[in-house]
């Protein structure tokens, strides 16, 4: 399943590429890109697993941005 997501707050480009890197580490995510410019964030990943996953990059792109929030 691959879906898109508008992110808030995401303050820089450097914070991107560190939360798509640690989003790619999480098992069953098949791809992930996280935009600066765009504010947006798409996650593909295993159907089955998708909502167990999101808890995850949520807790993940948190450690790394702390203000950015993920508008589902």
């Amino acid at each position: 399943m691959k879906k898109k997501f508008k992110l808030e707050d995401l303050d820089c480009a450097n914070c991107a590429a560190k939360m798509e890197e640690a989003i790619k580490k999480i098992e069953g995510v098949n791809e992930a890109t996280v935009s600066f410019l765009a504010q947006k964030m798409t996650i593909d990943a295993q159907d089955d697993k998708f909502d167990e996953i999101m808890k995850e990059v949520v807790r993940v792109c948190a450690k790394v941005e702390p203000d950015c929030r993920i508008l589902m």
